[in-house]
Formats: structure tokens, C-alpha cells, sequence
């Protein structure tokens, strides 16, 4: 489900789960797994991160096949994806996003915590919709986009779950480049190899400073959190607009 390659000391990390790459335990577990590998390894600088087609980038959550799990396997779900979104945005090497298509809620997410988001040019949409389907932002990526676009443009994003597209999308600085869709690739890969060729230990501690205190105030809070939106998620409420939005997938 993720489709790895290599343009020298870039690894570009494609997600490959049809058409939307909707997240379920097993995406995000490989994701994970290949975060990690590009962590340890020495001939990986930086990361990529993309979709193998142009529609989605991803969809967010696989909501058909998580509406059917326990309270405990949705737990152990959905834990994985906070934890591997904190080691997405800690990870000390340079993560470019590059967002081909439609970044909604959890994929969304993902993107917010890259370095840097390059996306395609026309209709390609960003937005966090949890409060349309009952549900709070998950806390790391609430945190994350109100340290990037600072707390006015963050409520107004997570306030009306609204879609954005490019223009309104770098206007509110969540992403820092718009270009043609054939360019977001090569132009992410190039950031990626730039940044990649820096001293690696300089910017190791420079990322690290930046991310430091905010992964401390989110782990001091995400227990406590994730209890909250999972009573949310098995609400009634949600349950009924949860179920009407699997007519999407």
C-alpha cells in the first residue's frame, strides 16, 4: 500500500490503496514502517511524500471499514495513525508533501505534518471536515495547523470544515507552493534533494528545536484526547453521519 522509490538519496513514498487511499490499520502501519526505515537509513537524506494517482492524495479515514470495529481494534487504529502523524512531523530529515490530488481530514493531516506542501494547480482541495461528520480534529493535527497558520485561519478551517482550494490554500500558508500537476513531483523531489544535501546534524537540531515543544504539548494532552474523540466517534450523532458518508467511498 505504499509504493517506494528511490531518485538518489530521495525516497519518494507513494500511498497506493485505490483511488482514495482511504486510511485503515494497515496503511498507516507501513507507512510507519517506512518512515522508520527512512529514519535509520544512511542513504536516505529526505522524503517525499505523495499519491500513486492524481485524484486523491487521501480521503482520510476509511470510515466503511472503521464504522464496523470494536471499541478497542478502532483504538488501536486509531493511536497508530496519531503516533505515526507525530513521528511524520518529528522525523529528523527534511519531508516534502506532494499533494497531486485531494487532501481531506486524516489525509490532510498527514500532509499538515511534512516540512513543506507543494500542490497541483485547479481543483485539487485540502480541508479537515471532522465537525460535518460529529468529530473533533484529531489533536496532533489540530495542534500542528494552529502553530503553522497561527490560531484565526486554524478556527476557520476547523470551525466550518470547509474544502479550500490552491489559492485560499497558500494564502492561509498551509501550503507553500501551487504548481502545474506534472511539476509537483519533480518540484517536491528537488526541495527534498536541496535540503537533503544540508549538514545533516545542523538540520537534525534545527528541525528539532521547532518541533520540540510542540510534540511535548501534544503528548502531554493526547491520552486524554484520543479518549475524547473516540466517545465522539461511537456517539449516535456521528454514528448516523458517519454512516451517510460512506455513500463517498
Amino acid at each position: 500500500m505504499i509504493r517506494q522509490e528511490h531518485s538518489n538519496q530521495v525516497a519518494i513514498l507513494r500511498l497506493d490503496r485505490g483511488v482514495t487511499n482511504a486510511l485503515n490499520l494497515e496503511i498507516i502501519s507501513q507507512l510507519a514502517e517506512n518512515l522508520q526505515t527512512a529514519r535509520d537509513s544512511p542513504e536516505i537524506s529526505s522524503i517525499v511524500l505523495g499519491s500513486a494517482n492524481e485524484k486523491f492524495f487521501s480521503i482520510g479515514f476509511d470510515i466503511p471499514e472503521l464504522l464496523g470495529l470494536s471499541r478497542k481494534d478502532f483504538t488501536a487504529f486509531y493511536q497508530t495513525f496519531n503516533r505515526t502523524c507525530i513521528d511524520l512531523f518529528t522525523l529528523p530529515k527534511p519531508v516534502i508533501a506532494a499533494v497531486t490530488g485531494h487532501a481531506i481530514a486524516g489525509g490532510c493531516i498527514l500532509a499538515l505534518c511534512c516540512d513543506y506542501r507543494y500542490i497541483a494547480a485547479g481543483r485539487k482541495l485540502m480541508g479537515l471536515n471532522e465537525v460535518k461528520l460529529g468529530l473533533p480534529v484529531p489533536y496532533p493535527g489540530d495542534h500542528i495547523l494552529r502553530h503553522l497558520i497561527g490560531t484565526r485561519d486554524a478556527q476557520e478551517i476547523t470551525y466550518t470544515g470547509d474544502f479550500y482550494g490552491p489559492k485560499e490554500l497558500i494564502r492561509m500558508g498551509v501550503v507553500d507552493r501551487v504548481l502545474p500537476l506534472d511539476q509537483v513531483v519533480p518540484k517536491a523531489i528537488e526541495k527534498a534533494r536541496e535540503l537533503g544535501q544540508l549538514p545533516s546534524e545542523a538540520f537534525r537540531r534545527i528541525k528539532k528545536n521547532r518541533t520540540d515543544t510542540i510534540k511535548g504539548d501534544i503528548l502531554a494532552h493526547l491520552p486524554q484526547k484520543e479518549q475524547d474523540f473516540i466517545d465522539c466517534w461511537r456517539s449516535d450523532t456521528a454514528h448516523q453521519l458517519l454512516k451517510e458518508a460512506t455513500t463517498k467511498f
